[in-house]
């Protein structure tokens, strides 16, 4: 089974953990390392602007800030943890060929993903693939979103799942590419033994990934072998979701701690 990992060069979880992961049970056949422009990030504000009202994005720009004022440092320090457990278990990559662009839609982006012959190719980008892009893999370009499809579409599916008090549909969702936003085939959910009160978001966001990588390899694996099945979600409620909002990260928080205290008397 080849293998390619498109990822942000920001993100050193993706670049240097997972990608060691996927070469421990695949053939690794390239890295597409995102250092995307300052006008791709301008785009994203303009989207988030237009889907919520700028007021509404006031709200999230105040939770931006907050959050990494408050869980900043100790984000920073689970993250650093997860990575060199990932490369303790996993062996340096060998001459894994990377190619490092703005976009995963570009000209050679779609040259070096060719040449690269893959089966399998894993998004861990937030720029939507074109479909000349995500087509070109033999059996599948997958996903691993963190939020459960359908319900939780688009960005931030476990804040928002938190936030709606949701708590059953907190986890990742293992979906199929296709030319919409996360309405691919579902081949799997994951979660963990999250912690609402004592965890942020943005561990939560990550460790529903990162704490089922075992199960995952053999999915996907499967999805190779064509032995995997997809899971009907036609009959279930389907919504996007945007940026996280202070005023409900602190609305979630409190009801978490409230939630905590009841099981404790």
């Amino acid at each position: 089974m080849r293998t390619l990992l498109i990822c942000h060069d920001q993100h050193p979880l993706d670049r240097d953990g997972l990608s060691r992961w996927l070469a421990s049970f695949s053939e690794l056949a390239g890295v597409v390392v995102l250092q995307e422009h300052a006008s791709r990030k301008r785009k994203r504000i303009r989207r988030e602007i237009q889907r919520v009202g700028i007021l509404r994005f006031l709200d999230v720009i105040a939770f931006r800030f907050y959050d990494r004022f408050v869980w900043g440092r100790k984000d920073q320090q689970w993250e650093a943890a997860k990575l060199a457990e990932l490369k303790a278990e996993y062996p340096e990559l060998p001459d894994v060929p990377r190619l490092i662009t703005h976009s995963p839609n570009t000209a050679e982006a779609e040259e070096f993903i060719q040449a690269a012959n893959c089966d399998i190719m894993i998004a861990r980008c937030k720029t939507l693939l074109a479909e000349r892009i995500f087509s070109l893999p033999r059996a599948a370009t997958l996903v691993m979103h963190p939020g459960i499809c359908p319900e939780y579409r688009n960005a931030y599916g476990c804040f928002w799942a938190l936030a709606e008090d949701d708590l059953e549909r907190v986890g990742m969702t293992l979906l199929k590419v296709d030319a919409g936003i996360d309405t691919g085939g579902v081949y799997g959910y994951y979660t963990y033994d999250y912690d609402e009160v004592n965890e942020s978001q943005n561990m939560i966001h990550n460790r529903v990934t990162f704490d089922n990588l075992l199960p995952l390899a053999e999915t996907i694996s499967e999805i190779h072998a064509g032995t995997a099945e997809s899971i009907d979600t036609s009959s279930r409620k389907s919504a996007t979701w945007g940026q996280p909002w202070l005023s409900r990260y602190l609305r979630w928080k409190k009801n978490a701690r409230r939630r905590l205290r009841e099981q404790s008397q």
